[in-house]
């Protein structure tokens, strides 16, 4: 296989991999590297796979690299977080020929401080202006967004980019939003300190990941949210929510709702009852 220009990173995909990424998510090569283009691709992607954290929550393997949520996220029918989200779609940008630079940032680095840099991957795409591409935040944007302070509204949800401390960039989300917040730099990007969150976030009993289900799909005007036992329909106007009481309803939300083929979707529910009977304790 011929391998296409990489990014700053060197993380891109082969033209293999590429033909099977835009398969995957129904769209064809865009005729232009413009904001038209890159916006087409990252409303694609997100209405194609599903943010999910179900390896840290099961325990099941993770690795970081774009390679590797390639063959779970187009070779399989799974999701993944901010690493593998941003990674794939950063990966296929810069195979495409985008100008990408992955930036290390930090969810809720305003209450954590700096220990959170590195718990988030985001990107950069250089068109005529720096843009920030964002498909890992799970309930955020939808399209890509200038790389500058200023509010954001798409879809009736308003969101916006402030300067915080440090000379950091702060990308607020919804009012509803899960991650009400992170911050990153258009200069700053640390494979290092990211792996090696990454290995916390997966492995570490204080890790959000590990003792919370968690899977977020977008729709056409909002976003589903299953969080342990409950289902959330969220649009900017509406809100409703259902408990999932079963290992057969829980199996068939993963498959038809999230779209994710979970390998033995009964696990995942023991283990969220185990779960829920240790915080009972």
């Amino acid at each position: 296989m011929t391998q296409l220009p990489s990014n700053e990173n060197g993380m891109t995909l082969t033209a293999t991999q590429l033909d099977a990424y835009l398969a995957r998510i129904g769209f064809e090569r865009p005729s232009h590297l413009d904001i038209r283009g890159l916006s087409k691709l990252h409303r694609a992607h997100l209405m194609t796979f599903t943010w999910e954290a179900l390896d840290a929550f099961m325990g099941w393997p993770s690795e970081i690299t774009p390679a590797a949520a390639f063959a779970k996220m187009v070779g399989g029918r799974r999701g993944g977080w901010c690493y593998e989200m941003n990674g794939l779609f950063g990966a296929a940008l810069a195979a495409l020929g985008f100008r990408v630079t992955r930036l290390c940032g930090g969810v809720d680095r305003e209450k954590l401080g700096d220990s959170a840099i590195g718990n988030h991957l985001t990107l950069c795409v250089d068109l005529d202006r720096p843009y920030l591409a964002e498909v890992g935040v799970a309930d955020a944007i939808v399209e890509p967004v200038p790389l500058a302070a200023g509010p954001i509204s798409q879809r009736g949800f308003d969101f916006s980019i402030m300067p915080a401390d440090g000379g950091w960039l702060r990308f607020n989300n919804h009012a509803r939003g899960i991650a009400k917040s992170f911050d990153f730099r258009p200069d700053h990007s640390d494979e290092a300190a990211m792996a090696a969150t990454h290995g916390w976030l997966m492995q570490d009993p204080g890790s959000p990941f590990t003792n919370a289900l968690a899977v977020l799909r977008h729709t056409t005007d909002g976003y589903i949210a299953l969080q342990n036992d409950c289902l959330r329909r969220v649009t900017a106007n509406s809100h409703c929510e259902q408990r999932i009481t079963s290992a057969d309803q829980l199996a068939d939300t993963l498959e038809t709702v999230f779209d994710l083929d979970v390998p033995q979707p009964g696990r995942v529910w023991e283990r969220l009852n185990a779960i829920g009977h240790d915080k009972a304790a």
